[in-house]
């Protein structure tokens, strides 16, 4: 399973990140890319309680729902997320660079965590590992590049 802590995982993301540009149009959803970008820096800082979210209740905190989703099934298009997540929530998004460079901070704060020690739970998944956290990062990341076509 690929993961944010894999350092080579880390730098294909990076450099697929690197390719985006203003310009560049969702092959779905509503955001645009430095929205997407600013989205996906906001799940890191989710993982490492920098951005508290508001627990969602329902069926996919349980076995073998749970892992299903976060190690099996891709992400969905234009899934549900988190209201403190949304574009409603960004009314300060800067361009494609000056989010880049706030992803890197939150990747930096990710990884900074102790991988073995206590994580914040998902607001949807419940109870996470630093390991789960690095699949589950790198897979939402992985979903919005495709979305952007990076």
């Amino acid at each position: 399973m690929r993961t944010f802590w894999n350092p080579g995982d880390l730098a294909s993301l990076q450099r697929r990140f690197a390719t985006l540009t203003d310009d560049h149009r969702p092959r779905w959803g509503r955001m645009t890319c430095a929205q997407m970008i600013r989205h996906v820096a906001w799940g890191m800082y989710m993982a490492t309680g920098e951005r508290p979210i508001a627990t969602m209740p329902g069926p996919l905190r349980y076995f073998p729902l749970k892992q299903l989703v976060l190690y099996v099934l891709p992400f969905p298009r234009s899934a549900p997320t988190a209201r403190e997540l949304t574009i409603e929530e960004m009314a300060d998004v800067l361009s494609v660079a000056e989010e880049r460079a706030t992803l890197d901070a939150a990747i930096a704060s990710f990884l900074d965590q102790d991988r073995a020690g206590a994580w914040q739970p998902h607001p949807v998944f419940g109870a996470m590992t630093g390991s789960s956290w690095g699949c589950m990062l790198y897979k939402h990341a992985e979903h919005h590049l495709r979305q952007f076509g990076a």
